[in-house]
This record gives C-alpha cells, structure tokens and sequence, in this order.
C-alpha cells in the first residue's frame, strides 16, 4: 500500500513538472501542482508561463515604485487620446478634460497586458458610449510585461498606489466615493482590491473580472468581499487561469464558470471572456443570473433562485450571493 502511495505521488510530481505542448490547452493543470500553465498576452495569443520561476527581484526594485503607475484619462471629449494625470499633480487636473461631479471609472490590466490592450479599449468605449464619465485607465506594463509571478510579486505595491492616487484624486477635485467604480482583470482584480483596501474600502463598487488563480488561494492579497462598498466578480475560466472560489459579494458564474466559454475552445480565451461579457453587459444590461444555494449548482447552472443582472454601469447596484446564467457564444453574447 505504501509503496503504491509513492508511485502515486511521484506520478503526479512528474505529471505536475510536465511541459504542455498544446498552446493554450490548460486542461493538464492542477493548482498548487502544476508548474507550467498557459497564459494570454496583450493580443491573447497563448504564452507558457512557469509557475516556478524565480522572481525578479531587480525588476521589483525598479518597477513597484508607484511613480511607474501611469493614469490615463480618457473622456467623450477624448476618447481616442489619453492625457496623463499625475498624483499630486494638480495642474495635471486642471489642464485635462476631468469632469467634475461625473462616475470615475478605473480600468487595471493583468499580466503581459498594458493601457491599450483588449481590455482597457474595449470597457472604456462602453463605459463613454452609455455614461458621460471619466474613465481612468491605469498602465503598469512595466512590471506586468515581467515574468508572472515578478508580476504577480508586485500587485500589493501597485494597488496601493492606485488607492493612494485615488484618495488623492478624489479630495482635489471633490468627488464622491459613491462616484467610483473600479474594475480590474485577472492579475488586475487583484490590484483593484489593494486599491480598494488603501481607500479605505470606500470606492462604491469593485468588478473583478476572472481573478487571477495562479498562486493566489488563500492569499491574503488577493480582491475580497471587504474591499469596496460593493465587490463583485465574473468567473470564466474558474480553476485554471482564474479562481473559482466565491471571493464577492456577488459571484458571476456564466456558463458554470469554468473553461470552454461558448465560443472558446481554450483556456486563455474562456479567461478573456471575462471582460468581453462584461464590456457587453455595460452596454445593453442583459445578462441575468439566478441565485445559486451552492457553487456546485452554480456550476452546473441549475439555479432557480431570485435574479441578478451581472456586470452593467449601475454605481447603485447591491446583492449577495452566487448567481448562475447562459450566454451565447459572440457578441453580444
């Protein structure tokens, strides 16, 4: 019997160490046992990432510093251009199209990603199409284009950054935290839930879009339900490139959660999902949830419980609980 049990655990030592060579196939993982897994870049083309290599500590040095967190604003009045705000810059306010009084809305990347990736351009435009807001899109691509978990390292420093340059943005120009909506993907939920917890967890709400998985259960830096007057989050690749935990206030499980994504064959398409569903969402507020009892009907998509629309622009939007839906497989899904 115990000689079975070391056959058991060296197979699955070795099995754990293998490279895969499917590009995107993440169907071989097993978190806290795999160490290779494929991740997206900025273009969602499959990258293999080893969960095992060290971190950069130079790179850290040289890229946590918050002063290599770019905030770009982009309003109707700019949509395609952004212009830079600079914490503790208030001319850098003055001379920009920041309206006051209006939604602010902070969009953050996850890792190989920077400002003009999917993401960023995708939520911005929904956000300015039903919403006149200022929509801040934070840039850390010089630690995200590092390795993951260098990347990953960094998140703590990088939230707090942006928490501090929203406590800061928000007292010069006398706007209101019910006003902020912070929404961050995958390596970038994580960053929002810093921020989040650095402002005092007064932003109104917080959107995790597939929180980042990989080296992050049961760590304590990770987005939480306490981090903002509202949490949520949208899992599409639940297990794999994304937790399936319930982490929210209010947890997405379209489709089960899990990988394939109607349309997706891949993991790293299902995780971009994500923020595809929910720039939809903010759009045309169509998306509906039924409550869950569990995560196992929720991820069976078995719920018939009360009803929640996932995602949307909504600055009042309250709940609890896990919610189950169906998509299509384009858009608008």
């Amino acid at each position: 019997m115990k000689l079975l049990l070391v056959v058991a655990a060296v197979a699955a030592v070795c099995a754990g160490n293998a490279i895969p060579t499917i590009p995107g196939d993440n169907s071989h993982y097993v978190e806290g046992v795999s160490r290779y897994i494929w991740m997206p870049d900025g273009e969602g083309r499959p990258v293999l990432v080893d969960l095992d290599e060290p971190v950069d500590q130079e790179l850290l040095r040289e890229a946590r510093n918050g002063a290599n967190n770019q905030y770009w604003l982009y309003t109707r009045r700019n949509r395609q251009n952004h212009q830079l705000l600079v914490n503790g810059n208030a001319n850098s306010i003055n001379n920009s199209n920041f309206v006051r009084g209006r939604p602010i809305k902070v969009i953050v990347h996850g890792w190989n990603n920077n400002g003009r990736s999917d993401v960023n351009t995708l939520v911005t435009a929904a956000f300015l199409d039903v919403q006149d807001c200022n929509v801040i899109v934070v840039d850390w691509s010089r630690l995200a284009s590092g390795t993951y978990n260098s990347a990953a390292n960094g998140v703590p420093d990088i939230g707090r950054h942006l928490g501090n340059f929203l406590v800061w943005l928000v007292g010069q120009t006398g706007s209101n935290w019910n006003n902020v909506h912070l929404v961050g993907f995958s390596l970038g939920a994580h960053v929002v839930g810093n921020a989040g917890r650095t402002a005092g967890r007064r932003p109104r709400r917080i959107t995790g879009l597939d929180p980042a998985g990989p080296r992050w259960g049961g760590n304590n830096n990770a987005l939480n339900r306490n981090d903002g007057q509202y949490v949520e989050a949208i899992h599409t690749d639940g297990g794999l490139l994304g937790i399936m935990d319930s982490i929210g206030n209010a947890d997405f499980y379209p489709n089960g959660g899990r990988n394939p994504q109607p349309g997706c064959r891949i993991s790293t398409c299902s995780h971009g999902r994500s923020y595809e569903y929910f720039a939809s969402t903010v759009r045309n507020n169509h998306l509906q949830g039924r409550k869950c009892p569990n995560i196992w009907e929720a991820e069976l998509g078995t719920c018939s419980g009360s009803t929640m629309r996932m995602g949307n622009a909504d600055l009042n939007k309250k709940g609890d609980g896990l919610y189950a839906l169906r998509t299509g497989s384009s858009f608008p899904f």
